[in-house]
């Protein structure tokens, strides 16, 4: 079972290369962000957003608002120093399962952190909450499932619980969403649906 006091301890140890170590595809992002519903005027919220790697690609789409949460202080710190200047951009230091909003977001987008919460099912549920009918939840990785779940073999394991078949993913989104886009290909990853 992952402890969260873990997976906090492990991510603020990382933070401060984080961005140096990143290896970006920007095609895979760029087909992740456009099956996500990232477009012009959206409101984002970046969930285990990092150090903000993913702002810029939103920025780059004229979003009207992107809020990042991220459970690790050392991250969160990073993205907000990144984009102090930036209204646009809120960062947030909190679990998303705690966090609460008084205005929906239209994307909800889980990039490259999805087996780093204990409850997958949970999480879902709770990340349904934030968007209105027709908002658009997606979860993604920048690599294949193999790819992530070798690379979280090791010194991740303890903070990961693997990478589940996309299929298995899109069922979980069956009570709250209708996954209109599932990957599992030596790419990428991703399940993004539109609220039911």
């Amino acid at each position: 079972m992952i402890r969260q006091e873990e997976v906090i301890q492990f991510f603020d140890r990382l933070a401060g290369s984080w961005d140096a170590d990143m290896i970006r595809n920007d095609d895979v992002i760029r087909k992740i962000l456009d099956n996500a519903g990232v477009t012009a005027g959206v409101s984002v919220l970046d969930v285990a957003c990092g150090t903000g790697v993913l702002f810029p690609d939103y920025l780059a789409r004229n979003v009207k608002s992107v809020t990042g949460v991220d459970v690790s202080p050392e991250m969160a710190k990073i993205a907000s120093e990144k984009f102090r200047n930036n209204e646009t951009v809120r960062v947030v230091c909190a679990d998303v399962e705690q966090f609460t909003s008084e205005t929906p977001f239209d994307v909800v987008m889980v990039y490259n952190a999805f087996p780093h919460f204990p409850d997958p099912e949970r999480l879902i549920r709770n990340l349904a909450g934030f968007l209105p009918e027709g908002g658009r939840l997606s979860i993604a990785h920048g690599m294949s499932r193999e790819a992530i779940n070798a690379h979280h073999s090791g010194t991740a394991s303890h903070v990961s619980n693997g990478l589940m078949p996309a299929d298995e993913l899109a069922e979980l989104f069956e009570p709250w969403f209708d996954a209109e886009t599932v990957i599992d290909d030596e790419q990428m990853y991703q399940v993004a649906g539109r609220k039911k």
